[in-house]
């Protein structure tokens, strides 16, 4: 982590901003824009881009993983341009939980896996490009999202230090082990041989 030494009332407001714009649940608000109905009812009631897909439209679910990025790319880099780098890595922490414990809905929220990416490019962005090429590659491989998720955070903090950004490793390992604790039951099914594929209806 990095040395905090701005205003602790502009690290407060960077906590709050950041929490506030990661709780917005885009992939609920674009399946209902879409005419898509209520996301918790369908597939395995994941409010991400992956469960999206499953409702069979493409464009929703790009467009949710895009802001579900977005949310947490904005800000840091707004915490880092108006405060500085201590900001940026509250920023992505707080946007992650904000999705993950969303307050409009109960703090039952997603898994985190595109806002982890939108807050690894923001933070170092050849760190984030090759955890975008691990979810990637993975994923041609396997055409499993769970498994590329966990590939991709798991590896991030290796790609942070490859990249010489040492002091976002903790941080890194902190949100890869939240996505792991909210990908349990994918990984029992994983186990099992019992995960769907990428672009199925259920699972």
């Amino acid at each position: 982590m990095p040395d905090f030494t701005s205003p602790p009332l502009a690290l407060l407001l960077t906590v709050a901003f950041a929490y506030l714009l990661g709780s917005i649940p885009f992939g609920l608000v674009i399946t209902r824009a879409f005419g898509l109905g209520d996301l918790r009812s369908i597939g395995s009631g994941n409010i991400g881009a992956t469960n999206v897909l499953r409702t069979g439209n493409k464009p929703a679910a790009l467009a949710t993983l895009l802001l579900d990025a977005g949310k947490g790319g904005i800000a840091v880099l707004v915490a880092r341009s108006l405060v500085g780098p201590d900001a940026a890595q509250l920023a992505a922490l707080f946007s992650f939980l904000g999705h993950l414990f969303p307050v409009w809905l109960g703090f039952k929220g997603g898994k985190g896996v595109a806002t982890f990416i939108g807050t690894a490019l923001a933070l170092a962005w050849p760190a984030g490009l090759a955890v975008c090429a691990t979810w990637l590659a993975t994923a041609l491989l396997s055409r499993i999202s769970s498994l590329s998720a966990l590939i991709a955070t798991a590896l991030a903090p290796v790609w942070l230090i490859l990249f010489e950004q040492g002091d976002m490793v903790l941080l890194a390992t902190l949100l890869a082990a939240l996505v792991w604790l909210r990908h349990a039951a994918n990984i029992r099914r994983l186990k099992d041989g019992t995960e769907p594929k990428i672009g199925a209806k259920k699972g």
